[in-house]
């Protein structure tokens, strides 16, 4: 059995596990969470639960053989990051994925809960189909970055009737609605996905741009706006109106800063409208983009500073 309070397991493990100060937070949990699903055990050496759920929660991480990594944080040496997490009691237990909270629980479960926790969030990770089916994704994909979008459809919809549970497929149908300008049709295609598809990264990035367009189509002028807010920038509507407006002309980098901005000086403004909308457009592009990697290092800062 693995020692709870061993602190980072062997490089032979393939450092799965490993525990971490506050100090390497943004690091090890919000940056490597854009390449894999990571789980944070927020934990105590006099926690008596906590020596009960730690191991399991390590054996399955072990189990799952790469699809996710196990941060542990001690919250009586990193208190800071405890508390900006609002983690109240241990053992809590948060799971990442593309630098934000996605899942979690508190409170010590059964073996088989933990198994059924790590493999939900190990699953978060994607993977694409390989063979045949493999390559008319492919095909699919390059028919629609072609600009060949009713082509792109055609082919999504044939992988479908072939086999209905890929979500990548799904998503390349939606996507290839969106293209034609058919957002009713691309939502409809997400709704008729299986329920346990419905969480997919490829589905739920989708989802996204789903939500941005139908925000362009009431999107505001753009110079309106922007005299709003010049003349009152604490104007916090015309601040979010414009970074959708901008979002929706293609300057998504000034639609980010905009947001940045509305974030910094209101987190929590409009229900924290800003940092929903963040996430929104940051989820709408892909994790590698240098724009949503920017953004969300700059939203890290803002949020663990």
């Amino acid at each position: 059995m693995l020692e709870l309070n061993s602190g980072t397991t062997p490089a032979a493990d393939g450092e799965l596990v490993k525990e971490i100060s506050e100090a390497t937070f943004v690091e090890d949990v919000i940056e490597a969470s854009k390449e894999l699903p990571i789980i944070v055990d927020f934990w105590a050496p006099w926690c008596g639960p906590c020596k009960t759920l730690g191991p399991a929660l390590e054996a399955a991480v072990q189990k799952a053989g790469g699809a996710v990594r196990m941060i542990k944080v001690n919250v009586d040496e990193n208190q800071q990051i405890a508390a900006q997490l609002r983690v109240q009691s241990i053992p809590t237990v948060y799971a990442f994925k593309d630098g934000q909270p996605v899942d979690g629980f508190q409170g010590a479960l059964p073996p088989s809960e933990v198994q059924k926790f790590v493999d939900k969030i190990a699953a978060l990770g994607g993977g694409a189909a390989g063979g045949p089916m493999g390559e008319a994704l492919a095909a699919a994909a390059e028919m629609l970055d072609a600009g060949a979008a009713a082509d792109a459809a055609q082919t999504y919809a044939a992988i479908l009737e072939a086999d209905g549970t890929i979500a990548e497929a799904y998503a390349g149908l939606a996507r290839a609605h969106l293209a034609l300008g058919e957002v009713d049709q691309a939502e409809a295609v997400l709704n008729g996905a299986p329920a346990d598809l419905a969480d997919a990264p490829e589905i739920e990035a989708v989802r996204a741009q789903i939500t941005l367009a139908r925000q362009a189509a009431e999107a505001g002028p753009i110079d309106e706006l922007r005299a709003k807010v010049a003349a009152n920038p604490d104007d916090h509507q015309a601040r979010f109106d414009l970074a959708v407006a901008l979002n929706a002309s293609g300057d998504v980098e000034g639609a980010i800063d905009e947001l940045l901005e509305l974030f910094r000086r209101d987190r929590e403004w409009n229900d924290g409208a800003a940092k929903k909308q963040l996430f929104t457009i940051f989820d709408a592009l892909d994790a590698k983009d240098p724009l949503v990697m920017r953004g969300r290092r700059k939203l890290s800062s803002m949020i663990f500073a």
